[in-house]
């Protein structure tokens, strides 16, 4: 393996689902030592999500979970146990960066492993919290999922059609969307590290990153009074927009027309330029008035022809054109094939598995997937006496009580 752009980072994360694991699962990619932290008695609950390999479940056999921590070091530690506290006070004290996604208040108040007592075991520690709603304010301990947090910040009122009841995004979007910002945030605070030799704590609310995406809606509402809503695969500027329909089962692809110009350049692509001139659509307008008529004829257009073709034609007149593709059809994407983007790892369960790579690339310092997801408490012994310090009897003293359960 070349140098990575983050080697001799250390990262001890107690956060567990998705938006914690995440973030660390970024640094990890580009060389920082990560230590990831559960419990044998309570592990991260993302571990019982399927998919599970080949349909079996297990705690060390889920999908979801392994694509979230690869390049990590598993440790289960017991932080009931008081000698599970201390272990965890070495590892802060070992550590440049820690990050957690407890309830507000759950660090300090039961371990006592909060920033104001982690900075007094390691003065420039970096710690992050991704929490619900942040640190403060009345709701701060209100605990919750990224499910809820992508409709209390607004994705679900945008979601889905018009005569129908709310459906929600279907996936803790917040989880996903959080992330990239906590790792900015983590950059951020080791630049100012290296300047100053000071750490901080980074209060990172994932309620805000979701209020943030939705830029456009809040400005609406703001100068105009407009609240907006749910309008399907609609766009206020195109017609037409959608996901049509195409030859196989259960295949579609999205075609997206802004402009007159466009709109020329689709109907000579399907072999009808009278409908140029046609009144019912040849202005965006008359478009968007007639738009369900609009939607047949399209679709009985792309019924004829596979998602491939229909986007091929499109793409080759201009046209803005999309397969929505399945798990499979990602898996054998030539794209993502020439980029590189899978990584196969062999797990110690599940065999040769597809992990998600970094979605850019770094030309000096590239990153590197290596190691897959632990197992449970799989690095117990090396994080402690490798990492740590610890002798050989240490470590199993501490075993024989229980600290790793």
């Amino acid at each position: 393996m070349m140098k990575q752009a983050l080697d001799g980072l250390k990262v001890v994360d107690f956060s567990w689902y998705i938006a914690g694991p995440s973030i660390t699962m970024w640094l990890a990619y580009h060389g920082s030592q990560v230590i990831r932290i559960e419990s044998l008695t309570r592990p991260d609950e993302l571990r019982s999500i399927e998919p599970f390999k080949d349909g079996i479940a297990g705690v060390n056999r889920s999908g979801c979970y392994a694509n979230y921590n690869s390049n990590k070091y598993g440790l289960s530690l017991n932080l009931n146990h008081s000698k599970g506290v201390m272990v965890a006070r070495r590892l802060i004290a070992w550590a440049d960066v820690v990050v957690e996604n407890f309830t507000p208040g759950t660090m300090e108040a039961k371990w006592g492993l909060g920033y104001d007592s982690a900075r007094k075991m390691k003065p420039d520690i970096i710690m992050l919290s991704s929490s619900t709603q942040g640190q403060t304010g009345p709701e701060a301990k209100q605990a919750g999922f990224g499910l809820e947090l992508a409709s209390r910040s607004g994705f679900t009122n945008f979601v889905g059609w018009p005569d129908q009841d709310a459906t929600g995004v279907g996936y803790p979007y917040t989880d996903t969307i959080t992330p990239p910002v906590g790792v900015i945030a983590i950059m951020a605070a080791l630049e100012y590290l290296r300047r100053t030799g000071k750490g901080q704590y980074i209060d990172l609310s994932q309620l805000e990153v979701g209020v943030n995406h939705l830029g456009v809606a809040l400005l609406n509402y703001a100068v105009n009074g407009t609240q907006g809503g749910r309008i399907g695969n609609r766009h206020p500027c195109a017609a037409p927009h959608g996901a049509y329909r195409c030859l196989g089962k259960d295949r579609w692809c999205t075609i997206a027309v802004f402009t007159d110009q466009e709109w020329e350049a689709f109907c000579t692509a399907i072999g009808q330029s009278s409908l140029c001139n046609n009144p019912k659509f040849a202005t965006m307008l008359a478009r968007k008035t007639n738009e369900e008529e609009l939607g047949r004829l399209v679709e009985n257009w792309t019924q004829r022809f596979t998602a491939e073709e229909v986007m091929m034609k499109m793409q080759a007149a201009g046209i803005a054109a999309g397969i929505v593709q399945s798990g499979k059809d990602l898996i054998e994407d030539p794209q993502l094939k020439h980029r590189h983007h899978f990584w196969y790892l062999n797990h110690p369960e599940m065999g040769l598995c597809a992990y998600d790579g970094p979605p850019f690339r770094l030309s000096a310092t590239p990153a590197e997937l290596y190691m897959p997801a632990p197992i449970l408490g799989e690095h117990n012994e090396y994080v402690c006496t490798q990492l740590l310090g610890m002798s050989d009897q240490e470590f199993l003293e501490l075993l024989t009580e229980g600290v790793f359960e």
